[in-house]
């Protein structure tokens, strides 16, 4: 009878952990696509937006934002980044993950950016924003011009 008693026990507790099991693996996939989900850029190709200490750490004291979008083989895109409040570095990443091309201060002689590339591949890119160092965060405005040859 200590035996029926014994298998009826695990079989009770066997559902509830395993309930518990699944539920925090759900937790934690919903928790990580929390952690890490870009943003589009709208249609208009402009932003404003705000570097945060929530956002995406560098290992450099500093915080990163990563927006996505669609460019086209041929494209010849400039990437304009401005900030009052913190150093801008903006980076074009190719969908495997490599740099495409950076950019930490325009040609004005400020500490905005201005980065210019000519895209080879159709796909989806990533643009990052970042401030340089231990710079901040802050508002910053972002925009995506599609150059057109003459």
């Amino acid at each position: 009878m200590t035996k029926a008693i014994a298998a009826r026990f695990s079989l009770a507790l066997l559902v509830p952990v395993t309930f518990l099991a699944v539920s925090l693996t759900a937790v934690a996939a919903r928790a990580q696509d929390r952690l890490y989900n870009p943003i589009t850029i709208p249609p208009s190709n402009e932003l404003s937006d705000t570097l945060t200490e929530n956002d995406i750490p560098t290992g450099e004291g500093g915080f990163a934002r990563d927006y996505t979008i669609n460019l086209n083989g041929g494209d010849q895109v400039a990437i304009d980044l401005i900030s009052e409040n913190f150093d801008t570095i903006v980076t074009l990443l190719a969908s495997d993950g490599s740099t495409v091309a950076e950019n930490d201060d325009g040609p004005d002689g400020s500490t905005n950016s201005l980065l210019f590339a000519r895209i080879t591949e159709t796909g989806k890119y990533l643009i990052r924003v970042r401030a340089f160092g231990e710079t901040g965060g802050g508002a910053f405005q972002l925009k995506v011009t599609r150059l057109r040859p003459i």
